[in-house]
């Protein structure tokens, strides 16, 4: 009768499924689920995120590298005592977890752009936790095609008294200063997520235009119109200041002598609401008033609150502009 071994055979590679990539697995997970549902303002949110971009993706990268737990092999005569471990123990384990997060981060925000993605908590974070799972079933591969004898486990916390007792004085002082870097170095990022800097976030505006074939292009709006013509353009707003954000954009027309505004013309007011992490595209027609023959500077003011009575570039939050010469007829 096979029946009563095969339940065995069939959760043989569950009871042998690493607990401790389980458990950044588990991890990776739950903290990409919290961080993209709940609010910004979250403390969960906050808090879950320190070990997923100081801890989980380097732990993956780390149990890749290092499936074993000792450095060289050995004859297999060798005494216990004579012989040295193959890799990296616990210690040196969780050093370079924190390296190779730290450095994997990075590279994930310059990365999302290329791929045309936007910058938000939700995509980093998005993407920072299917990495970390990918590449922790990775490190599961590696760890069960490891023989038995050399495979790395998470040691009983008993055990790591033996293994800080084998370490000489030099290798002693290195561990204690790399925890108190990786302590110091949470600390300080746990400050910065409980005690946010006031104006963290941004917002962006820029001005478009269509080309031939219909693809929006920036800096190629015409610098010569005839009188009464209209410039068709595209403003758009992108907001990343963390919540969803009511925005006055106002169009000037203003004439310079000699480097400042001597006269302004409104020549359009535009309201929008931006949600937190998108952009705001809008199309809008602008004719200038000016003179034939006159050049006068087409100024975009966007505002956070309402606008002052006199709008200027100084006052704006942000401000963009263009020249344009309305020819003779």
């Amino acid at each position: 009768m096979s029946h009563g071994t095969s339940s065995w055979t069939r959760f043989g590679f569950v009871r042998r499924y690493p607990f401790d990539l389980a458990t950044v697995s588990i991890g990776a997970a739950l903290a990409t689920l919290i961080v993209t549902s709940f609010p910004s303002g979250s403390l969960l949110r906050l808090f879950v995120t320190i070990p997923l971009a100081l801890f989980f993706p380097g732990y993956a990268v780390v149990s890749v590298l290092f499936p074993a737990t000792e450095r060289d092999a050995r004859e297999a005569a060798a005494t216990a005592a004579e012989r040295r471990p193959r890799g990296i123990d616990v210690i040196e384990r969780l050093g370079l977890a924190f390296v190779l997060s730290v450095a994997t981060l990075p590279l994930i925000v310059l990365s999302l752009p290329l791929a045309g993605q936007a910058l938000t908590a939700s995509t980093i974070t998005t993407t920072l936790g299917l990495l970390t799972i990918i590449v922790a079933q990775l490190g599961v591969v590696r760890r069960l095609r490891t023989p038995d004898g050399e495979r790395f486990t998470v040691a009983p916390i008993a055990n790591l008294k033996s293994i800080s007792g084998d370490r000489n004085a030099i290798a002693t002082v290195s561990s204690l200063l790399l925890g108190l870097a990786i302590a110091a170095a949470v600390s300080t990022l746990l400050v910065a997520f409980l005690v946010p800097a006031s104006g963290g976030g941004f917002t962006e505006l820029a001005l478009y235009s269509e080309d031939e074939d219909g693809e929006l292009v920036a800096g190629a709006l015409p610098s010569e119109v005839e009188p009464g013509e209209s410039i068709p353009l595209t403003i758009a707003i992108e907001n990343n200041e963390g919540t969803d954000q009511e925005y006055t954009v106002v169009v000037q027309e203003q004439v310079l002598e000699d480097d400042s505004v001597v006269d302004r013309t409104e020549l359009r007011r535009i309201e929008a609401s931006v949600s937190d992490g998108a952009t705001g595209n809008g199309e809008r027609s602008i004719t200038p008033t000016a003179e034939p023959g006159e050049t006068v500077r087409i100024s975009v003011l966007l505002y956070e609150d309402d606008p002052p009575p006199t709008p200027t570039t100084e006052s704006a939050t942000e401000a963009t502009h263009f020249w344009i010469t309305v020819t003779e007829p």
